[in-house]
């Protein structure tokens, strides 16, 4: 917890450096202030197969999906919102979509285990 998963179509590898993108976009995460740096996680996953309303597969799009626990207040998820939007519009704001979600997860059903 948290985690960070930025999803991309993988025609924006061919005109974004994805994995400076991802570790500046972690460092908006850590330096944020509301996580334990050791907690957070980020990663990418390139996507082959997807469709965007009737243009089909011809929208490149960026997407992050931010999990964190429940426990934040609105505004301190807007502001990590709007961070981690500023930083896919400077690096990649030739990209036609630019999408964050940050979702809240369950305390009572989130299970972690470190070895």
């Amino acid at each position: 917890m948290p985690n960070l998963v930025m999803e991309y179509s993988n025609s924006v590898d061919e005109r974004v450096n994805v994995q400076g993108l991802l570790e500046d976009l972690h460092e908006v995460a850590l330096h944020s202030g509301l996580f334990d740096a050791p907690s957070v996680k980020s990663r990418a996953l390139r996507c082959h197969h997807w469709l965007v309303g009737e243009e089909g597969d011809s929208v490149d799009f960026i997407h992050i999906s931010f999990e964190l626990l429940d426990g934040r207040t609105d505004e301190q998820k807007r502001e990590l919102s709007r961070e981690l939007i500023k930083v896919l519009e400077q690096q990649a704001g030739h990209v036609r979509s630019l999408t964050v979600n940050i979702r809240d997860m369950d305390r009572a059903c989130f299970q972690k285990v470190l070895n």
